[in-house]
């Protein structure tokens, strides 16, 4: 299987897996922590889709993108937009929130960081594996 394809397969169940712990997380616990895993979390499914995307991405470019889209959308939180879209949709709500709060930031940015540190290691193993070896017929 080519190295981007298989990437993009690890992606797509990385965010699948994702979403599933994050919605686990929300049913299941309360709380500051319920509320700054799902925040992380957040920033780890914007991380596995964007190496879902661009599966030759680092994972330093990643986690800076996914930290940049995270962040955008948590100061774009001190405008009236995204609590005006939330009030009419749950995508909306779901994608942008409506309130700003400061330690969102700092879930993210731990988001971002698990993630790339889990991709990184994930690359280093195929890195370090051997070549299969074959012999001619």
């Amino acid at each position: 299987m080519p190295p981007a394809l298989r990437t993009r397969l690890l992606a797509a169940l990385a965010a699948a897996l994702t979403v599933a712990a994050g919605l686990t997380v929300r049913a299941v616990t309360g709380g500051w922590f319920g509320k700054y895993a799902g925040d992380a979390l957040y920033t780890v499914l914007v991380y596995a889709l964007i190496v879902l995307v661009w599966p030759r991405i680092t994972p330093a470019r990643a986690a800076l993108g996914a930290l940049a889209f995270s962040w955008a959308v948590e100061l774009a939180q001190l405008t009236p937009v995204p609590a005006a879209l939330s009030e009419v949709s749950v995508v909306a709500r779901l994608v942008l929130g409506s309130t700003f709060g400061a330690a969102d930031l700092v879930a993210y940015a731990a988001g971002a960081t698990l993630a790339a540190s889990a991709h990184a290691l994930l690359r280093r193993r195929r890195e370090h594996r051997p070549e299969p070896v074959t012999t001619p017929p």
